[in-house]
């Protein structure tokens, strides 16, 4: 079980959103379950707002802003809006389940709508780029 699943939902957002959750329960899932939480709660477009200045808060708060990836952030919570769209779960640990392949193909996710490796281009670390192969 992940660590972040310990927390509710309303515990886990406070913490991130105050940089006192660990950097390292903050792992893709949780990355996951964040870009849920938001996109129950408002549009895909208010949600990239919130998030990215959340994370990139929280990233500096462990002194890690390199690690931040406007691309990969966007794609991500994109990504989680369509599955969203498609499920019957009203609840993250069911939506998850649901859709496995978010944790586990992940990458795969990615490379159907990008024809280049975002992960490695800091172009796309540092810009949002739409992608090239599959719109969102």
């Amino acid at each position: 079980m992940e660590e972040h699943n310990k927390l509710s939902d309303e515990e886990f957002k406070r913490q991130f959103a105050n940089c006192t959750l660990p950097s390292e329960v903050f792992s893709h899932e949780a990355h996951l379950r964040l870009a849920w939480l938001y996109l129950s709660e408002y549009n895909v477009e208010k949600t990239e707002v919130i998030i990215q200045d959340q994370l990139k808060k929280y990233v500096a708060c462990f002194g890690a802003e390199d690690k931040y990836h406007v691309t990969l952030t966007v794609a991500a919570i994109r990504i989680v809006n369509h599955f969203i769209s498609r499920s019957a779960s009203d609840n993250f640990t069911d939506f998850i389940v649901e859709f496995p392949q978010l944790k586990t193909g992940f990458r795969e996710l990615i490379a159907s709508h990008y024809g280049f490796d975002i992960y490695a281009s800091e172009k796309a670390r540092l810009n949002y780029i739409e992608p090239d192969l599959l719109p969102f």
